[in-house]
């Protein structure tokens, strides 16, 4: 069954969907004020929520999370199951906004910390050329298997992956160990930092918005 979602357009008609994933205990509302504040045209908005299950980080408290978390260190092993599931969950979000009648290789997959994790893996094994994949706050998950599972389609797809300096959620080594690894496979990240915790900056905002009108005007 599809994800329920919040949805905003930019235009009457858009021409390209973003699919964006919020993190950790949050909701599809998380980042609405975020992608408004872009302020781009032509653009179709959808924020899924995420399904609510036992966290295992948080003594198995329900809520609504991608997949399981055991360890913020990630040293405890990850949830592949959920991983895949969740995967699946948003191929089914790209089939319906194909059948809304927007090309594969106008959507994007976006999120923050857990949701721009299973954004960033969904992306890289997606069989279909994708418009962009963007990342923030976050780290690869499955890393040791990507690199066989990713999809050729998405090979060169742009990657946009920002991270604060000051981040005790996700610490920035972790992404940026992420982005080398996406660039050792020979993906094309455009990496940012920023003096922030775990959050979103009014810089990074604007970062966002240009690497999207870049993408949408070289379509």
């Amino acid at each position: 069954m599809t994800l329920p979602a919040i949805e905003f357009e930019t235009s009457s008609n858009p021409v390209y969907s973003v699919i964006w994933l919020h993190g950790l205990g949050a909701d599809g509302n998380d980042f609405v004020p975020v992608a408004k504040a872009l302020n781009l045209p032509d653009m179709r908005f959808v924020f899924p929520h995420a399904p609510v299950r036992p966290v295992t980080l948080n003594g198995g408290y329900a809520m609504r999370a991608w997949y399981d978390i055991y360890a913020l260190d990630l040293k405890s092993g990850e949830d592949r199951e959920g991983i895949l599931e969740s995967r699946m969950r948003i191929c089914d979000l790209i089939e319906r906004e194909k059948g809304r009648g927007i090309d594969a290789d106008r959507i994007f997959l976006a999120g923050f910390s857990q949701g721009g994790a299973t954004a960033l893996y969904s992306g890289l094994l997606h069989p279909e050329k994708l418009a962009g994949i963007l990342a923030l706050s976050t780290y690869l998950p499955l890393a040791d298997t990507v690199a066989r599972e990713a999809h050729p389609a998405n090979s060169a797809t742009p990657v946009f992956m920002a991270h604060g300096i000051m981040d005790e959620i996700i610490p920035v080594a972790s992404g940026l160990a992420s982005k080398n690894a996406l660039e050792r496979l020979g993906h094309d990240v455009e990496w940012h930092r920023y003096d922030m915790a775990h959050a979103v900056c009014q810089e990074e905002i604007e970062d966002i918005a240009a690497w999207f009108i870049r993408i949408c005007d070289n379509a």
